[in-house]
């Protein structure tokens, strides 16, 4: 079943690293998603993965253009999850210029993907179980809005959107 706004997210632990080496990120650390949604407004988009063409194109960068208006509309956090380890969601938000102002959180094994019935499978393009792609907004753990694309379509999911609905 699909999370709907009104729901509680679901608990869950995704994978977040934030430090480098010389080589590559550091060790993720366990975020358990409840306690980091408890208390704040967050924007969150989903995606099938890190390094895709429209994800590294156009989702983080728009989310990332439009940081202060979210901002401005109260927005604490942006997070962006994907179906990824922490490791990925590391290298490739230091690689769109991100780090630090969105959370690239991983779902590596697409299990709280699943939990909020967003999960998508592309096992017959050779990607397995994935995050299909949304954007969501959260009030102290609560949907408040939700932005659920169809099949291969990026067209309510961006930052504009979320900004637009926000009022």
């Amino acid at each position: 079943m699909t999370i709907n706004v009104g729901d509680k997210v679901p608990g869950g632990t995704l994978a977040e690293s934030t430090g480098f080496d010389e080589a590559c990120p550091l060790r993720p650390e366990d975020v358990d998603v409840g306690a980091a949604l408890a208390g704040k407004r967050v924007a969150i988009f989903g995606l099938p993965g890190a390094y895709t063409p429209t994800c590294s194109a156009q989702h983080v960068p728009g989310y990332l253009a439009q940081m202060d208006a979210l901002k401005a509309k109260g927005v604490d956090e942006v997070w962006c999850v994907a179906a990824n380890d922490g490791f990925v969601m590391a290298a490739w938000g230091r690689d769109q210029g991100a780090i630090g102002q969105i959370r690239f959180l991983g779902d590596g094994s697409a299990l709280w993907a699943k939990a909020l019935g967003l999960d998508l499978d592309l096992t017959e393009r050779g990607m397995g179980v994935r995050m299909n792609r949304f954007s969501m907004l959260v009030d102290d753990g609560v949907v408040t809005q939700l932005n659920v694309e169809g099949p291969g379509k990026f067209e309510v999911s961006d930052a504009e959107t979320l900004l637009g609905q926000m009022g």
